[in-house]
């Protein structure tokens, strides 16, 4: 059996199915909890399902998963063949899921070298790749670790919310912030600043903030090689139109993926989300 450096990300993620296939990357699964019910991201509840709930003003929450079922995950991953194991988490600045994995990887049956990506979403999804690239070429644990964190300090994420409540609902964004936003009327641009989301620019419109998303997204990519992914909840016809503006104006592009959150995310930020990831390559 060969011994391979295995990666390990969570779902928020948001990776391609294809993706996760060809490169053997394993996917912890976050929980939402709908009413009285605990449901497993991308297998038990589609984010669909949430923002019909958050519509409905449904109470929606979020929990990590416990190191009991990354501790599972690191014995399998090892017992498929692993040598060694890169696990690759969202930012510990919003979620404790970066410190359970951390607990299990002390008991783990193979090295695992945890990291705090301080990403979210593809922002988090291609420091997984560029791990997983970097191994499958023969790169040991070190060279893989070092991959993604090149990636993750080169890559931006900005997003269009239309309201910050759900983001003040589940305390991942100060009530400061999301109480100006509402008094003033504006429509928030928000960015990943440190392993935080925080206020980027406020808008009078819909239509403007997504006018500057786009000119944001255009600036951050430069003229060089960029993979660029376009996340929405709810708001397909937004995000393809987005996607392909992208297309038509960024020199550079290698890779565009467009897809709806998961559940997790889209407990927290509501109905109507649209964001973009830049990554330089």
């Amino acid at each position: 059996m060969s011994r391979h450096v295995a990666i390990v990300t969570d779902s928020t993620a948001y990776l391609p199915r294809t993706a996760v296939e060809r490169h053997r990357i394993t996917a912890v699964p976050l929980t939402v909890v709908l009413g009285d019910r605990a449901l497993e991201e991308g297998t038990e509840i589609s984010a669909r399902s949430v923002a019909q709930a958050l519509q409905k003003r449904r109470p929606v929450t979020t929990s990590r998963p416990s190191p009991t079922v990354f501790a599972d995950t690191y014995r399998k991953v090892a017992a498929a063949g692993a040598g060694g194991i890169v696990s690759l988490h969202l930012s510990s600045e919003i979620s404790g899921t970066y410190d359970a994995a951390v607990l299990a990887a002390r008991e783990a049956p193979v090295p695992v070298h945890v990291v705090d990506t301080g990403m979210v979403a593809m922002a988090l999804g291609f420091c997984a790749l560029a791990a997983a690239e970097t191994a499958e070429a023969g790169g040991d644990i070190d060279e893989a670790v070092a991959a993604a964190e090149k990636r993750a300090a080169g890559t931006s994420a900005y997003f269009y919310v239309d309201t910050l409540d759900y983001l003040r609902r589940g305390g991942r964004i100060g009530t400061a912030q999301a109480l100006l936003g509402s008094a003033l009327a504006v429509k928030p641009l928000l960015q990943l600043a440190d392993g935080r989301i925080e206020l980027l620019e406020k808008v009078r419109t819909a239509s403007k903030a997504i006018a500057r998303l786009e000119e944001i997204a255009v600036e951050r990519a430069g003229g060089g090689q960029v993979d660029i992914a376009v996340h929405h909840l709810d708001a397909a016809e937004r995000a393809e139109a987005l996607a392909q503006r992208l297309r038509e104006r960024v020199p550079g592009l290698h890779e565009l993926h467009v897809s709806e959150v998961g559940a997790v995310i889209g407990a927290h930020t509501g109905p109507g989300l649209l964001g973009a990831v830049v990554s330089p390559r």
